[in-house]
C-alpha cells in the first residue's frame, strides 16, 4: 500500500497546487495501441525473439500498450501520474514488484530558477531518440538499440536550459531501467541537447552505474549519440550510435532511419540496424544481429494512426525461433492502430 501511495499522493498534491496558481493546468489523456504481428519462421510458440520487448507476439492480436495519464503543469511545479497495461508493460516490468509493474510515469518537478528544473519519480529514460509510445516514433517497432537500453529510469533529474540552443541534464538513477534498486550503488546519467538551427538536434546521453549485487560490483559505462535533421520539408533522417562497456567487454549498435511524409495522410519510411554484443553484456554470447525495415503509416484522423511494417533481422548464428529449430534469420510483418485523446 505504501508504494502505491506515493504516486497517489503526488497527483493529489497536484490538484491542491492548481487551486493556488492561476496559470497552472491539469491536462487527462490517454492512449492506447494494439497489433498483429506475423513471423514467416512460424515459432512454436506465440513469442518472439527475447531480445525484443514491444510488439513482440506472433500471430496474435495484443494490446502493447495502453494508459491514461494526468499531467499538471504550473508555473513552479509540475507532476505526472500514468497507469499502463499491454505486452510492453509485462515484459518491461517484469523484474519489477508487483506494485509497480502498471505505473508507466509517476513524477514530480520544481522550478530552481527560470531556466532550471528539478525532476523525481519514475521518469521516461533520457537515453536515445524512441520511446514506448509508438505513434511518437519514425517506425512501428523499435530498434535493436531501443529495446535494449533503458526505456524508463527512476530518480531525480536537473534540467538546465541556458538558451533555445542548449539543454543540460545531470541525473541520479536507481539503475538501468529499474525502479526497485538491486545494490546501494547509485548510477549516474548525463544529457547534453544541441540545436544548432530548426532542421536539426543533437544529443549525447550517457549512464555510468554499477549492474550487480554490491558483493560483485561490476561497473557499466554507456553513451548514446544521436542527431535528428529535417534533410527537407517532407523528409527527415535520425542517425544514432550506441557504445557500452562493462568489465573489459564493448558492445555497440549503429542505427539510421530515413522518414517521406507523402502527404497529409501517408509516410513511409525505412531503417537499417545493427547490434553487436560478442561478450553477452546485454543480450547474449557472440550476438551479432543486422537488420532492415520498410514502413507504411496512414494518418485516419489527427489521434488515430494505421501503421504497417515489414522487418528483416539476420545473424551469423542460429538464434530465431522456428517451428521445429532455430534460424539464421526472421522476416515478419507488423500491423499496428494507435489512438490517443
Amino acid at each position: 500500500m505504501k508504494n502505491v501511495f506515493i504516486p497517489a499522493f503526488c497527483l493529489l498534491s497536484s490538484l491542491a497546487l492548481q487551486a493556488q496558481d492561476s496559470t497552472a493546468s491539469l491536462v487527462f489523456s490517454a492512449y492506447a495501441e494494439t497489433f498483429w504481428s506475423y513471423d514467416f519462421n512460424q515459432p512454436a510458440g506465440n513469442s518472439r525473439p527475447a531480445f525484443l520487448y514491444s510488439h513482440n507476439r506472433h500471430n496474435e492480436f495484443n494490446l502493447n500498450l495502453g494508459y491514461v495519464k494526468a499531467a499538471y503543469a504550473g508555473d513552479k511545479v509540475r507532476a505526472n501520474l500514468a497507469l499502463a497495461a499491454g505486452t510492453y508493460m509485462a515484459d518491461n516490468y517484469a523484474a519489477e514488484p508487483i506494485a509497480f509493474r502498471n505505473i508507466l510515469e509517476a513524477g514530480v518537478g520544481l522550478k530552481l530558477g527560470d531556466k532550471t528544473w528539478l525532476d523525481a519519480g519514475i521518469m521516461p529514460s533520457h537515453i536515445g531518440f524512441e520511446s514506448a509510445v509508438s505513434k511518437d516514433c519514425q517506425t512501428l517497432t523499435r530498434g535493436i538499440l531501443a529495446e535494449n537500453s533503458p526505456y524508463f529510469e527512476t530518480g531525480a533529474k536537473i534540467t538546465h536550459s541556458p538558451n533555445e540552443r542548449w539543454t543540460l541534464a545531470l541525473l541520479v538513477l536507481n539503475g538501468w531501467q529499474r525502479i526497485a534498486r538491486i545494490n546501494n550503488s547509485p548510477a549516474f546519467g548525463t544529457q547534453v541537447t544541441y540545436k544548432p538551427g530548426e532542421r536539426a538536434t543533437l544529443n549525447w546521453s550517457s549512464y555510468v552505474g554499477n549492474e550487480r549485487p554490491d558483493t560483485a560490483r561490476q561497473w557499466r559505462v554507456f553513451n548514446n549519440f544521436y542527431g535528428i535533421f529535417q534533410v527537407s520539408e517532407k523528409m527527415s533522417l535520425i542517425l544514432g550510435f550506441d557504445i557500452g562497456a562493462e568489465n573489459g567487454s564493448v558492445w555497440y549498435t549503429p542505427n539510421a532511419i530515413l522518414r517521406a511524409q507523402l502527404n497529409d495522410k501517408w509516410a513511409i519510411a525505412g531503417r537499417v540496424e545493427n547490434y553487436t554484443d560478442r561478450e553477452g553484456i546485454i543480450i547474449a554470447p557472440d550476438f551479432s544481429v543486422s537488420g532492415a525495415s520498410v514502413n507504411l503509416d496512414f494518418r485516419a484522423t489527427q489521434n488515430a494512426l494505421l501503421r504497417f511494417e515489414l522487418r528483416y533481422l539476420g545473424s551469423d548464428n542460429a538464434i530465431f525461433p522456428g517451428e521445429n529449430e532455430l534460424k539464421k534469420s526472421t522476416l515478419y510483418g507488423t500491423t499496428s492502430i494507435a489512438v490517443s485523446f
